[in-house]
């Protein structure tokens, strides 16, 4: 649902562009970032490396943006990346100032910031308006360092409206020739907190409040969802409203939540909306999550794994809280919320492959590249799954990473519908 904005990523797109003359505009970007030494007590931001420092190394990268996705095409523009750290030399602040274009939004300007006071403890936030239709303000806070580090805290409230989302009608089979546009203009919070058991498990307790209505989109050169679709086929197509509550139970043997090199993780989840509580219907969401990292060669190769299903139970159940496949973190050949059901079989198959560590202007980052194969289906029950259904996406990523927080990835992801390219922040699993 939310997307993080474009970060510290420089690749070609699908369309012909000149490559030896973007590799020169990159190189000359590169040439002018800089490592400077300011005292604290100059510093012009209340948040920039680590409080207890009185002198804050600050990493200047001003880098081009280049990206494309199947829902919004290509958009080109710039950022500079701001990085301050600490004693350790550990990025305690990132702030990234982004203007770019776009055919169908126009410009677009945007800035992202993250604050890792601690490891315990850090803030996140996003702020991004378009010229046309588009527009996200997010805040996401979490902080682990409470009751001895066994309570965790984690919330997130956003205010969005998405005008590239697309909708091609329901099941495994929805073609492409029904594809639909619409905007999707939500507003929301999802707050949760988990206490762990012993040293690898932890219950969470969640809430989570979803208001959307249901726009016209940007793109007028496809229909408009209304005018293919209606209410007595398509629930929540006029708008509508979640207020859920959520629990679960996970096992974790990872040794870091971000960027993980080895260790399993198991989740089960059941979350009911009901009208009781100001949701729209009442109908339950069934989740279980497994993965897995296996390093090897001092992990420089990690084979990676996922396995997910999940499960929507009710009557009139919207469609954009129905069971969803498609997009950057599920399958990455087909573009967001591609197809929708009561239920979907996901599973992911990654080989990190660390190439080189580099330093760049103080920065150390592990680069890599990950070959990767995404499996899945979405049906109206799990006893109902067929074979024939399910999406076979091959595809190759590249990443570069500032340990022990900061991920910017690259995936290029093939489907049925043709290529797809996503650029972002974290892994995808």
């Amino acid at each position: 649902m939310l997307q993080e904005p474009t970060m510290m990523t420089i690749f070609t797109t699908l369309r012909p562009i000149r490559p030896a003359r973007n590799i020169l505009c990159a190189s000359l970007l590169l040439l002018v970032g800089c490592t400077s030494y300011i005292p604290r007590e100059n510093s012009y931001l209340p948040l920039v490396g680590h409080p207890g420092d009185d002198t804050i190394k600050l990493v200047t990268v001003p880098l081009p943006v280049i990206a494309s996705s199947p829902n919004e095409g290509v958009t080109t523009g710039a950022l500079v990346a701001f990085l301050a750290h600490n004693r350790q030399d550990e990025v305690t602040t990132l702030l990234a100032p982004q203007v770019t274009y776009n055919n169908t939004f126009g410009a677009t300007v945007s800035l992202y910031g993250a604050y890792y006071p601690s490891a315990d403890r850090n803030i996140e936030f996003n702020l991004s308006r378009s010229g046309r239709v588009n527009h996200d303000y997010e805040l996401r806070i979490r902080d682990t360092s409470q009751m001895d580090r066994k309570l965790e805290l984690n919330g997130l409230i956003f205010k969005l409206t998405d005008g590239s989302s697309r909708f091609f009608g329901f099941n495994a089979k929805s073609p492409q020739q029904m594809e639909t546009n619409y905007a999707n203009d939500e507003l929301g919070y999802n707050i949760s907190a988990g206490y762990r058991i012993g040293r690898h498990y932890q219950i969470t307790i969640g809430d989570r409040y979803r208001d959307v209505e249901i726009r016209s989109g940007a793109f007028t050169t496809l229909p408009d969802i209304k005018d293919k679709f209606s209410s007595a086929t398509v629930p929540g197509i006029d708008g509508f409203t979640t207020h859920s509550l959520r629990v679960s139970l996970s096992y974790s043997t990872l040794d870091n939540r971000d960027t993980p090199t080895y260790g399993g993780y198991a989740r089960i989840s059941f979350e009911p909306t009901m009208k009781d509580i100001g949701g729209e219907g009442n109908y339950r969401h069934y989740e279980v999550e497994a993965k897995g990292y296996i390093p090897l060669s001092n992990a420089r190769y990690i084979s990676v794994f996922r396995l997910m299903y999940n499960q929507t139970l009710g009557k009139d159940v919207p469609f954009l809280e129905q069971s969803i496949l498609g997009g950057e973190n599920t399958l990455r050949g087909y573009g967001r919320s591609r197809f929708i059901d009561n239920s979907f079989l996901l599973c992911n198959l990654e080989e990190r492959i660390r190439l080189f560590r580099w330093e760049v202007f103080g920065v150390t980052a592990d680069w890599e590249v990950a070959p990767f194969i995404d499996l899945g289906a979405v049906m109206e029950a799990l006893n109902k799954a067929d074979g024939s259904n399910f999406e076979f996406n091959p595809g190759i990523g590249f990443r570069a990473i500032v340990r022990p927080n900061i991920i910017g990835r690259v995936d290029l992801g093939v489907g049925k519908d043709g290529p797809a390219v996503f650029v972002g922040l974290g892994y995808p699993f």
